[in-house]
């Protein structure tokens, strides 16, 4: 490796990593220290990442509740973890969610019972900073009358978007009358999704420990194509799955949006979805891997009205159609 493209690669990955633990040197940089890399061989040049962190402004569009309580007393410290993170990172604001991720038999949860409780859970955080926090709601669409009822009450206690699991699939004949209410509130629908990576060039669509009914980018281009004013969610793309074909199946519908949340960093990741994509259609979110999160987008080759759209812009404006946006 050339002494030019190592620096390049340790500055980068100091950026998704490194650079943005909660740690000493990050509270060095809040500080004001620079972060620096010998990139003309001759001096130093000064990037100082925290500076680079706080001029965007950001929304959240995959953050959740703590997943694994129902404890209001552990809910109400889990919040002020996000408060923390929001300060540290500029994220004005989170749009949390607390979908059904409890396996009964190796499938999630999908009783009324379980997205009542776990919307309760997120109404009642919600509360503790409502001018940070903004609430999505979960369902089960093969519950249609409770899912229905469910929506209006959660809509009437001012929660704001959708988040879904794999309970079904998102082109599920069961989800028509639901996307139809969803459209008629002009929400994003934000579905958990995923595409693993094959062996040999040849992406396997399950593989014995892939539950059926988990969505994957082929069933987003079935159901975007049958309502295309319907405005789509396709979760983490940075979740540790072959994204590369998460983009390339998803180009050509307008109406599917990706989030950049999950815990993996790789190189490129974020520049192959606008190129693929756009930037128009790509969110920033965290899920709850924050500083992996900024880090990548920072990392990226994008200009900077590009990393503003990804951070505030894009999900701002499809908030605003149905008068929810940030400003």
């Amino acid at each position: 490796m050339s002494e030019l493209n190592r620096r390049k690669f340790i500055a980068r990955t100091a950026l998704s990593a490194a650079g943005l633990a909660v740690t000493g040197n990050m509270l060095a940089a809040e500080q004001g220290e620079a972060f620096n890399s010998n990139s003309s061989g001759s001096g130093k040049a000064s990037y100082n990442i925290m500076k680079d962190v706080m001029k965007y402004r950001k929304i959240d569009a995959h953050i959740h509740v703590n997943l694994s309580s129902t404890d209001a007393e552990v809910q109400k410290k889990y919040a002020e973890t996000l408060v923390d993170y929001s300060q540290r990172l500029n994220v004005g604001l989170m749009i949390l969610s607390n979908p059904v991720t409890r396996l009964i038999n190796s499938v999630p949860d999908g009783s009324p019972e379980s997205f009542i409780r776990n919307n309760n859970i997120v109404l009642g955080v919600m509360k503790l900073h409502p001018e940070l926090f903004s609430g999505s709601f979960t369902f089960n669409p093969v519950h249609a009358k409770e899912s229905l009822e469910e929506i209006k009450r959660c809509v009437d206690l001012g929660m704001t978007n959708v988040k879904v699991y794999y309970q079904t699939k998102i082109n599920d004949p069961s989800y028509y009358p639901i996307l139809e209410k969803l459209i008629d509130l002009k929400m994003i629908i934000h579905s958990h999704a995923e595409a693993q990576i094959g062996v040999g060039g040849y992406r396997m669509k399950y593989n014995g420990f892939k539950p059926k009914n988990v969505s994957l980018p082929d069933d987003f281009v079935d159901i975007a194509k049958r309502y295309p004013e319907a405005v789509f969610q396709y979760a983490h793309i940075g979740g540790g799955g072959d994204w590369e074909y998460m983009c390339k199946t998803l180009k050509n519908s307008p109406n599917v949006y990706v989030d950049t949340s999950g815990s993996n960093n790789e190189e490129h990741l974020v520049d192959f979805a606008v190129e693929h994509l756009g930037e128009d259609r790509i969110f920033f979110g965290s899920d709850n891997c924050y500083y992996q999160a900024v880090g990548k987008i920072l990392a990226s080759n994008l200009t900077e009205t590009q990393k503003n759209k990804i951070f505030f812009e894009n999900i701002n404006t499809i908030l605003r159609k149905g008068g929810r946006n940030a400003d």
